[in-house]
């Protein structure tokens, strides 16, 4: 058996739509891209002690694939691409089958037992990087173990939310807390089983 955890950066209203850049994502006339970008030395400091130091394997949707791949790819010699190259990666896709970035898997047709199923797999923590949709599905289906989320200091609006109109209520616990001298705060939830 093993776990899944959404590792996720947030506005303070709950966005998590193109932390990044710009151009991330503007769905739905996003034009607020690239919020994270003032803050990011100190949270990947925290991102790789917390989050990147153990072995994992991503599950990623088709547009996180898309976007990670062309870039992780050619990065040489860097360890955090070296660990993010290196993973088993669970790419979810009703479109794609060729998939170029090595170690890709595509998940096709009944995403919620295929996901089950990995789950009930020996293997590392499936780690979910970005993949909006995709957490959607997690949620609704109460897939997700644990929530790795980095809450930024920056109010968007407008957007994709974590939490997004379903999933119904889940009881989490704080297992750990900390914060950046810029006002990014990391918080580690874990989903209290149901009763």
């Amino acid at each position: 058996m093993r776990e899944l955890a959404v590792l996720t950066f947030l506005t303070c209203d709950g966005v998590m739509q193109a932390p990044a850049h710009a151009d991330e994502d503007r769905s739905n006339d996003f034009d607020r891209g690239g919020w994270a970008t003032n803050y990011w030395s100190e949270v990947m400091e925290q991102v790789n002690d917390i989050a990147m130091a153990v072995p994992y394997d991503l599950l990623l949707g088709r547009k996180t694939y898309e976007s990670f791949a062309p870039h992780w790819s050619g990065i040489k010699d860097d360890p955090h691409a070296d660990i993010l190259n290196s993973a088993k990666k669970y790419v979810v896709t009703s479109t794609r089958s060729a998939l170029e970035w090595n170690n890709s898997i595509p998940i096709t047709g009944d995403v919620v037992a295929a996901i089950s199923r990995l789950k009930k797999e020996d293997g590392p923590l499936l780690q979910v990087h970005g993949s909006w949709q995709l957490i959607q599905t997690l949620l609704e289906h109460r897939l997700i173990d644990e929530f790795r989320l980095w809450t930024f200091p920056v109010v968007v609006g407008h957007g994709k939310r974590l939490f997004g109109d379903g999933g119904g209520l889940t009881n989490l616990s704080l297992s750990k807390t900390a914060a950046t001298s810029n006002g990014v705060t990391m918080s580690v939830y874990r989903r209290i089983a149901d009763k």
